[in-house]
């Protein structure tokens, strides 16, 4: 879904259809059904102190930090002075619930619909993409499972020159190649997931002296319950649910033994690392130093 985000009062004013045209100081040549998203910025000091604006609001609600409504996005128009003068003349309300200048533009909304069920979710700048799991989950399912060399040789499983010649992929390399390992599909994952907050993303590796099997996962919140999201292995692959952040985590981990592992190891050898997201082009053995610079659960 297309999406924009606005400062409160302004995205809940048009919510409540109080405010109907969103002003901006550029063009846009969408047109078509727009999401809302009240951004979890406070609100300003001179938004505050403008008494007739936060009259409108009369005890309502705001939505700091969810998707609120949806509209029609139809007219995109620049603003000239005459323009500016008829709406403080003729549409008082409307005028002040925006920043109406000569020569910005007003962004016409029509059909105005709350959302039964808002959505939380992180803003971004100009219209932007939502998507749902449901969604990630088809975009991924046109991703093999393999990996690219440094000279951009494609390769469906990991041999000998797997560890020497690996390297990182960007999300837009792995869209283009249809092709990774979990380490770079967590990465396009980390791209789809940027409006869901929070995310994580985890480092599970068994160091055994030999391969050093390793998984890397993401995981993302929606209000009180924690998801894992699996594509990359197979076995697993799905949208999987708990009902806390270390059931999810035991989980993996005990899944990572029971078929990774065949249940032989030792407890000391297996670190579970919480990573942010790294750079692009990693080789193997920076891959891992990146992980292991971050931070380790216990659990």
């Amino acid at each position: 879904m297309k999406v924009l985000s606005l400062t409160e009062p302004y995205a809940t004013l048009i919510k409540e259809k109080k405010k109907q045209i969103e002003t901006r100081s550029f063009k846009t040549s969408y047109r078509g059904e727009l999401y809302i998203h009240a951004s979890s910025t406070a609100i300003s000091k001179d938004s505050k102190a403008n008494k007739v604006l936060m009259q409108e609001l009369n005890g309502i609600p705001l939505n700091f930090g969810y998707i609120i409504c949806k509209c029609q996005l139809v007219d995109c128009i620049y603003m000239t002075r005459e323009y500016v003068e008829d709406m403080k003349k003729n549409h008082p309300q409307e005028y002040i619930c925006g920043d109406y200048q000569e020569g910005r533009y007003a962004w016409i909304l029509e059909d105005i619909m709350s959302l039964e069920v808002p959505i939380q979710a992180k803003g971004q700048l100009n219209i932007w993409n939502y998507y749902t799991e449901s969604e990630i989950m088809k975009f991924m399912e046109n991703i093999q499972y393999g990996w690219v060399d440094k000279n951009n040789h494609k390769h469906d499983n990991e041999d000998e020159n797997y560890a020497d010649d690996y390297q990182l992929q960007s999300p837009q390399e792995i869209l283009k190649n249809q092709i990774g390992v979990c380490w770079d599909q967590v990465e396009l994952e980390r791209y789809y997931f940027k409006s869901y907050d929070p995310i994580h993303t985890y480092f599970i590796v068994y160091y055994d002296n030999q391969t050093c099997p390793t998984h890397t996962f993401l995981t993302y919140q929606k209000k009180n319950k924690y998801y894992w999201f699996e594509h990359a292995w197979e076995i697993f692959r799905g949208i999987h649910e708990y009902s806390s952040q270390e059931e999810l985590l035991l989980d993996v981990k005990k899944k990572f033994i029971e078929k990774e592992l065949k249940n032989h190891y030792q407890s000391t050898n297996l670190i579970l690392y919480e990573y942010k997201k790294p750079k692009p082009h990693l080789s193997t053995e920076e891959f891992f130093k990146h992980c292991e610079q971050q931070k380790q659960i216990k659990l």
